[in-house]
């Protein structure tokens, strides 16, 4: 039996194709660390539309932060 082998040309790029979620998670992450960098005494949620206020509460009670 012989196994079959392709030939790969040296130079030839291939195109790298990443799914959805992996540039979703990416995004998650980056906006989560910004969450936690930011100073308590800058995160005061007078200065926050109540939308995203809400939202993340939401996330912390989701993530078991206890806010």
């Amino acid at each position: 039996m012989s196994a079959a082998h392709t030939r790969h040309t040296k130079g030839a790029a291939r195109p790298v194709r990443l799914p959805w979620w992996a540039v979703a998670l990416a995004v998650v992450s980056f906006v989560t660390l910004l969450f936690v960098m930011t100073p308590a005494a800058e995160a005061e949620a007078a200065g926050v539309p109540p939308a995203m206020a809400s939202m993340v509460h939401f996330l912390a009670r989701l993530l078991g932060a206890g806010v």
